[in-house]
Order: C-alpha cells, then structure tokens, then sequence
C-alpha cells in the first residue's frame, strides 16, 4: 500500500558529503513521520534523524551538526544532507515513514541504500 523509494547512496571520502532522498507513495492520508535508520553488520538498526510532520528533529549525537534533515511535503519526500562523513558512518541506511491510514497508522521501511565513507 506504501512504498518508499530511496536514492543518493554511494561511495565518497572522509570529510565530504552524499544526500539521500526517499519519497514515499500509495494510499495514505498523511505522513506523521519520516528518517533514516542505519544498520552495521551484527548491531542493532538505529535512528540516524527523525522529521514529524510539525517539522520537530530527532538527531544522534553521532551525528549532530553534520547531518541535516529535510522535508517536503508536497512531495512526500525527506531528505538526509549528510557533511563532513566518516569512515564510521559507512553502513545502510534504511528510510522510514510513519503513514496515517483511515483508521490506523502504518509503519513502513525503505530497502536501504549503502553509504561507503573512505579514509
């Protein structure tokens, strides 16, 4: 019933930059929630950055000050600008949308998209 659709993954050096974007589509009425997530190999999928629909920002500390997330309504897509990478923050990042049905709500995640930070 929803889809996310993620893109802008890919390799880069330490110190520089990728943006990711997910758009989210199917039958809903809104969206409550969207982010991202990653997961390393053998640990826990954990919360990068989190945007509610009122606009209010989750952040790991991990990530405080180099990450930056956006929305776009309209669009039903977020975006993750990502600065200042490192080589710890290489894993898979998987979207995620909290989506408002008629009667309840649906949580739903992307298919990841890999982020490789170089030294």
């Amino acid at each position: 019933q929803v889809q996310l659709v993620e893109s802008g993954g890919g390799l880069v050096q330490a110190g520089g930059s990728l943006r990711l974007s997910c758009a989210a589509s199917g039958s809903f009425r809104s969206i409550n929630a969207m982010g991202w997530y990653r997961q390393a190999p053998g640990k826990q999928r954990e919360l990068v950055a989190l945007i509610r629909s009122g606009n209010s920002t989750n952040y790991a500390d991990s990530v405080k000050g180099r990450f930056t997330i956006s929305g776009d309504n309209a669009k039903n897509t977020v975006y993750l600008q990502m600065n200042s990478l490192k080589p710890e923050d290489t894993t898979v990042y998987y979207c995620y949308a909290r989506c408002q049905l008629v009667l309840r709500y649906l949580e739903v995640w992307g298919q990841g998209t890999l982020v490789t930070v170089s030294s």
